[in-house]
């Protein structure tokens, strides 16, 4: 079955290289990338069309960030939960598509993922959600054109700002805002696995609420977090009861503050009082007599 798998995936290549030469002419400059970030993109309109069609009135909600504003454990939470093999493959993971090859021979239509982020970031910026073998092709030839044009860092920077996290939320910047109202710079450990939970239904799952689903696939990925040495619990523990000490001391120095500055009003007015700069309370009685 495998070997059948695998053939099937040669001729989808071979077919891949023949529309490369049809549709050259018509795909887009990936290369103006590497400098400019991109504002819409495919799926971001396919999806305000589909809101006109449902006759919902929501918009685009998304803010841009680099990739040093982003927590490196959302970096690595996401890139554990989509494709962790990432950093060492050239757009395509042979093994996922073989699987999902399979899936899809037995099921007789394209329905298994098996996608990369670099598969997922050339459907989010010039594609469309739809499942036909034509989709899948220009899928890959734009997928190959990224990886020849883009470091994967700059890959991995795009995918989090234009990726959709929830109905109208894209980017993790917006993410982070919206479901944990902070900056996706100041995300934990725990926060980020949540958040990468969601990716493979966003409108269906929420980081937020209580779900078996997302909840399993939270701990999986926090937990080969801690097997790699990503996450330490022990410091993770300590770092969060330093920002809460840090808190309620901010807190409590505000409140002192405000205190001494009352007193030191307080003590101003009766100073300047003595020197007969303000009318006292007793000399004010007196002129009124």
């Amino acid at each position: 079955m495998v070997k059948r798998a695998f053939l099937w995936f040669l001729i989808f290549l071979i077919l891949g290289s023949f529309f490369d030469i049809l549709y050259s002419g018509f795909v887009p400059d990936v290369n103006a990338l590497k400098k400019k970030s991109p504002v819409k993109t495919s799926f971001m309109r396919f999806r305000e069309e589909q809101w006109r069609n449902e006759g919902k009135n929501l918009k685009i909600k998304q803010q841009w960030v680099p990739l040093n504003r982003i927590s490196p454990y959302l970096i690595k939470a996401v890139i554990i939960a989509e494709d962790d093999k990432f950093w060492k493959h050239e757009g395509f993971d042979f093994a996922a598509i073989q699987m999902a090859l399979e899936k899809d021979i037995r099921k007789k239509a394209f329905v298994a993922g098996g996608s990369t982020i670099s598969q997922q970031l050339a459907k989010n910026l010039y594609l469309t959600p739809s499942k036909n073998p034509i989709r899948k092709i220009k899928e890959a030839i734009l997928t190959w054109r990224l990886e020849r044009a883009l470091s994967k860092r700059r890959i991995i920077e795009i995918y989090l700002n234009v990726v959709e996290w929830g109905e109208g939320i894209f980017g993790v910047e917006m993410a982070a805002r919206n479901y944990f109202g902070k900056s996706a710079a100041e995300l934990t450990p725990w926060e980020s696995a949540k958040l990468a939970a969601v990716l493979p239904n966003p409108l269906k799952y929420s980081p937020t609420k209580d779900s078996s689903f997302v909840l399993r696939r939270a701990e999986r990925i926090y937990a080969i977090m801690v097997r790699r040495g990503i996450v330490i619990p022990e410091y993770e523990e300590t770092i969060q009861e330093v920002r809460e000490e840090k808190t309620v001391d901010s807190y409590e120095s505000k409140e002192k503050n405000v205190g001494d500055g009352e007193e030191r009003m307080e003590k101003t007015s009766i100073d300047k009082e003595r020197r007969g700069f303000v009318p006292s309370s007793q000399s004010l009685g007196q002129e009124s007599k």
